[in-house]
């Protein structure tokens, strides 16, 4: 990873290390253009292929407008978003409920944390505020490592107070360990954690992989974000009569990689090997800058099974 580190800056200043790829890319539409645009500047041509759907619903909206009433936060110590979706979900919420702010301007800190470069999103449109009007009430925490497990230890001791947990809803999917673990977390360090619906995570659909199953050239990569996204493309494939083996043989020199430790391990729960896990994941330029360093380093190898 030292490597990693000198390679610099942003991606913008460093030359085009991944010109002639064609890296794929399962990464649902919120999040797309800021992955192609990354693989964009360093030379790479962008193949989206999305294998989930993020969005928030009219019933994900009326569950959380309880918690945005005036005061309905009182009664919480916290608020915690795995995801910048959560966040949104949030903020669109926010702008929907009529009223004053769920939180008044006197009473305890309350704790408001969110992971990596998610957090910039608690400073846009007068996000806070619409919370509460006094700032000082507020306290924003984002974990040094961008991850459920590392924004549990830096909340503390929960001492049997409540947190409120603005997750997805998965719908026609498995619902990865993620979420699951991360309320499992909470309540061993003694909060009380209650989980709002707060966007719908949901599969594609049965021709998602149609643009995979046509593609007749080369494949360089394939990046996931989420394990969500493997079930997606796993079912999206096993519609065409395809499955994981017959994409490897396609194109056997392929990398897998995936976003952060926790998104390879839910990778592999499907039984796709990972070739390139970042160890910066609080935004994609680490994954980006660990994509480049493999294929330095292996540029003809043939490394996933």
């Amino acid at each position: 990873m030292a490597a990693a580190l000198a390679l610099g800056c942003s991606p913008s200043g460093l030359p085009s290390q991944l010109s002639g790829r064609r890296v794929a890319f399962t990464t649902p539409l919120t999040y797309a253009g800021r992955l192609a645009r990354l693989l964009e500047l360093r030379g790479a041509t962008p193949f989206h292929l999305p294998a989930v759907v993020i969005d928030t619903t009219p019933r994900t909206l009326a569950a959380l407008l309880p918690y945005l009433a005036a005061g309905a936060l009182e009664s919480f110590s916290a608020l915690a978003f795995t995801s910048r979706n959560g966040i949104t979900a949030f903020s669109l919420g926010l702008a929907d409920a009529d009223g004053p702010q769920p939180l008044s301007d006197s009473g305890e800190l309350f704790t408001i944390a969110a992971l990596g470069n998610d957090a910039e999103l608690l400073h846009e449109e007068g996000f806070l505020s619409k919370i509460c009007r006094n700032p000082s009430r507020i306290r924003v925490l984002v974990p040094e490592i961008a991850s459920p497990a590392n924004l549990v230890e830096s909340l503390g001791a929960g001492s049997g107070r409540r947190i409120l947990c603005p997750v997805p809803s998965v719908v026609d999917l498995e619902e990865p360990p993620v979420v699951p673990d991360f309320l499992r977390d909470l309540w061993a360090r003694g909060w009380v954690p209650e989980r709002v619906p707060a966007y719908e995570t949901r599969w594609t659909g049965p021709r998602c992989m149609e643009g995979l199953v046509a593609l007749d050239t080369a494949l360089d990569a394939m990046v996931f974000t989420s394990s969500a996204e493997v079930e997606g493309l796993m079912k999206g494939l096993q519609a065409l009569g395809w499955d994981w083996g017959k994409v490897r043989r396609r194109w056997p020199k392929m990398l897998v990689c995936a976003h952060g430790p926790v998104t390879a391990k839910g990778v592999e729960r499907f039984g796709v090997r990972v070739d390139v896990v970042n160890s910066k994941f609080s935004s994609f330029d680490g994954l980006i800058e660990a994509l480049t360093l493999m294929m330095r380093a292996y540029p003809n190898s043939q490394l996933g099974p």
